[in-house]
């Protein structure tokens, strides 16, 4: 008898655990899963990913549809013009509502020289001795050991396989437990995104009916610099342009032809140069139009507990461009940024010529507020006004002569910007999960600076996107030496395992 009234009690209670475990109780189960959780880190990273070889992706690819399939998920793959992208997804009984979430399993290029260990791929355990420096531990250590400061090194560790592992591991630790979210989850794997996700686009479009969800959830990205449990209601677009300037026909002889053929170096730096002003504003007319910072959204940014002098600091720069009155307020509005420039040779390659072209390479981060089409039209007419022709191949002989200042001019756009309100139902949704997982609210960023493919499926689905940074802002993303430390790796999985339990 004393067991059958039991009984009930352990019903409602397995019941109130399932839907939302305290935080006390997902740091337990994060405990009880943690080496699994190692272990499926280190064997994700451990498959190389650069996407400019599509055999290294159709290895991901591979993994990814059996670690998901052992799960009891269904998994698609969705046709492009190039690398697939994979749908994989998990009903639950009587959901009413779904939830899409977002990773790329590639990661940017490696050169194996710039690593401080013999494989970029082959993770590496370290700790910071007193100097500063990184030393390297026996990965055995991990067994035994945690210190919350250890790193394991290797390409992608935060950028983004960290973050799937997280959701794996979180994932089954919680049907360990006898757990499960109230919700549908459809989880789209991107193949291409450190290539610009080219195909993600149209693929958006040409799969809408597969992919329709309530929401979108993002797991890229870092925290904010003070390490706190962040949530990012956005993120820059972006789109490139190439500019070549020309000189001779051939590279000339600097005593023979210097002061008579005009210098194309020259003549791009200083068109580039006309760009900006030197506060680092740039000048084209109606550039910045339709931003306007109301007094409640600034107030929004200064909560965000940026510390500027040690941003400065970190980056070593003595001033700041004058585009806003601090970090949070710079990067709502659109940049425009050379990220390369070239022109004949340098170090010991270096001659004494007149260079035949020159060509830098420009990037421009979007805000929702900024069209594209429109700033590079802006951008077309201002090198106009500085008197070049502009021509989108190369120049023929005629077009030398004829005119003066020639320019080619390609662009691109990779995909627009987005954001959430903050004050939305799926903003107040993962406050809840957040606080139950660390019992305070989450840093919250209006937008972040970096660039991420989600308003693709934010127009083609209706639906509102909130990005779930976990990982140390100082992982080395995209460089050399790439990390995740393990106290965000270990938060990342409860952060995973708070929003899988919050009722939706």
């Amino acid at each position: 008898m004393k067991k059958l009234l039991l009984l009930p009690f352990l019903i409602v209670s397995l019941v109130a655990f399932s839907q939302s475990p305290s935080k006390s109780a997902l740091e337990k189960l994060t405990e009880d899963n943690w080496q699994h959780g190692l272990d499926l880190l280190q064997e994700i990273v451990s498959m190389p990913n650069d996407a400019a070889y599509p055999e290294q992706m159709a290895t991901n690819i591979a993994w990814c549809e059996k670690v998901f399939a052992e799960r009891g998920w269904a998994s698609e793959k969705l046709e492009t013009k190039g690398i697939p992208l994979l749908l994989v997804s998990k009903n639950q009984p009587g959901a009413s509502k779904t939830a899409l979430f977002y990773f790329h399993m590639d990661g940017q290029a490696v050169d194996p020289s710039k690593w401080n260990q013999p494989d970029p791929y082959a993770p590496v355990l370290k700790a910071q001795n007193a100097s500063g420096d990184w030393e390297i531990l026996p990965i055995a250590n991990l067994k035994s050991g945690y210190e919350e400061d250890w790193r394991l090194f290797g390409r992608s560790t935060s950028d983004d396989k960290g973050p799937i592992a997280m959701f794996l591991t979180g994932w089954d630790a919680l049907l360990k437990a006898g757990n499960s979210p109230n919700y549908n989850i459809k989880i789209i794997l991107d193949f291409e995104e450190e290539q610009g996700s080219p195909n993600l686009p149209s693929a958006v479009l040409n799969y809408k009916a597969k992919l329709q969800a309530d929401l979108m959830l993002i797991m890229d990205g870092p925290r904010h610099t003070s390490n706190e449990p962040t949530l990012s209601y956005g993120a820059r677009g972006i789109s490139e342009m190439t500019l070549t300037t020309y000189g001779p026909k051939l590279p000339q002889h600097s005593g023979h032809y210097g002061n008579y053929a005009p210098n194309p170096a020259f003549l791009l730096a200083q068109l580039l140069a006309s760009m900006k002003d030197e506060n680092g504003r740039v000048t084209i007319p109606g550039y910045y139009d339709g931003i306007t910072l109301t007094d409640a959204e600034k107030s929004i940014l200064q909560q965000v507990p940026d510390d500027e002098k040690a941003i400065q600091r970190k980056l070593g720069i003595g001033r700041t461009d004058d585009v806003g009155q601090s970090y949070q307020e710079s990067i709502q509005y659109p940049s425009l940024n050379i990220r390369g420039m070239e022109s004949a040779w340098v170090g010991k390659e270096a001659r004494t010529i007149v260079p035949a072209t020159a060509l830098a390479k420009i990037d421009i981060r979007l805000v929702p507020e900024s069209d594209p089409e429109r700033l590079f039209d802006l951008i077309k007419k201002h090198i106009h006004e500085q008197g070049f022709h502009i021509i989108d191949q190369e120049p023929s002989d005629e077009e030398r002569l004829k005119y003066p200042k020639i320019v080619k001019m390609n662009y691109s756009i990779s995909y627009q910007a987005f954001r959430t309100p903050m004050d939305s139902e799926v903003g107040a949704w993962l406050r809840l999960a957040m606080n139950r997982a660390f019992g305070r609210d989450p840093v919250q960023i209006r937008i972040s600076g970096g660039s991420i493919p989600i308003s693709p499926f934010v127009d083609a689905l209706g639906i509102p996107a909130v990005t779930i940074p976990t990982v140390n802002a100082d992982n080395n993303q995209h460089s050399p030496n790439e990390n995740i430390r393990l106290g965000n790796y270990k938060e990342g999985i409860t952060t995973v395992m708070a929003i899988l339990t919050e009722q939706l």
